[in-house]
């Protein structure tokens, strides 16, 4: 499993990573946020919004202080008032990791639901789970007739603006 062995590394991977997540963010509407996948699951608007506060439950597990919307809030009523929570507390993250952490303290080990982890190998497995949520926000925001961008490759709709065929998967 990766861990993190230098806060640099996660911090510009980590840069790079919200970006997309953001850029998805954005592109949601006050309408979608009511989209379900399914009965008895979040709507597209509590995922999102599980995007906003995931970070404060597990990093402040770590010791990590930082500002972020508590993890039961409810999700505000507006797709803008999500991504900009997005975008400020992952600013306020980041400045936390870069100004508390050193890459001796990614060797420090905490419990984390009954684990014992290295905080390099929390901000690891954090990275994952908001990719994980991410890929699911995709999805939710196809199902709710939505554009989605590409993350680490074009989406359907970006081959079709460079006046190619998406390959069908």
């Amino acid at each position: 499993m990766a861990v993190y062995q230098n806060v640099e590394a996660f911090i510009e991977e980590y840069r790079n990573e919200s970006q997309s997540t953001l850029k998805l963010l954005k592109a949601l509407t006050d309408e979608s946020l009511s989209q379900e996948a399914a009965p008895g699951y979040r709507t597209l608007g509590e995922l999102a919004w599980h995007l906003v506060h995931l970070e404060k439950g597990m990093l402040h597990m770590t010791g990590l202080k930082f500002d972020a919307p508590a993890e039961n809030s409810a999700p505000p009523s507006t797709a803008a008032e999500i991504a900009d929570a997005y975008e400020s507390t992952v600013d306020a993250m980041l400045e936390a990791v870069e100004t508390q952490w050193n890459d001796e303290k990614l060797e420090e080990v905490n419990n984390l639901f009954g684990f014992d982890w290295k905080n390099g190998l929390t901000l690891d497995i954090y990275l994952k789970h908001e990719i994980h949520h991410r890929g699911q926000l995709t999805i939710m925001m196809r199902l709710a007739g939505l554009p989605v961008s590409g993350v680490y490759g074009p989406s359907k709709e970006e081959w079709s603006t460079m006046g190619m065929e998406a390959p069908a998967y």
